[in-house]
């Protein structure tokens, strides 16, 4: 959640990027919340998804991206227990922004590589 200093002194920021990296930024969250842009995911999928996350890391991140309104986790009543977790409409606010992010990305590996298909793999959602 946004940074509060001691005796509830607001944090100030100089521009807007830095709130927005406060809260999505990281090696793991966006990845996070891009997978969740094609639906509503158990930790299971989103291990599979995001290889190289830990499952602390994952909890870690989930837990900040909830508490921050980004993601919604939901709690289902058997055994075993089931989790799933979604974007909130507040979350979905990110899209545009992420889908930006992929574009430049895939430009830069083609500037880079020349051919980006030869170091980025094709997305088996």
């Amino acid at each position: 959640m946004t940074e509060q200093k001691k005796n509830n002194v607001q944090k100030k920021y100089q521009v807007g990027v830095e709130a927005a990296l406060e809260v999505m930024g990281g090696k793991w969250k966006p990845l996070i919340i891009y997978h969740l842009m094609t639906g509503r995911k158990r930790t299971s999928e989103l291990r599979r998804l995001v290889p190289g996350v830990t499952q602390k890391m994952l909890t870690t991140q989930l837990r900040g991206l909830e508490k921050d309104g980004i993601v919604a986790r939901k709690v289902y009543n058997e055994i075993p227990p089931k989790v799933e977790y979604e974007l909130t409409h507040y979350g979905w606010g990110l899209k545009p922004a992420l889908d930006h992010l992929c574009y430049w990305g895939e430009d830069h590996l083609e500037k880079i590589y020349g051919d980006k298909s030869k170091v980025l793999e094709e997305f088996r959602g």
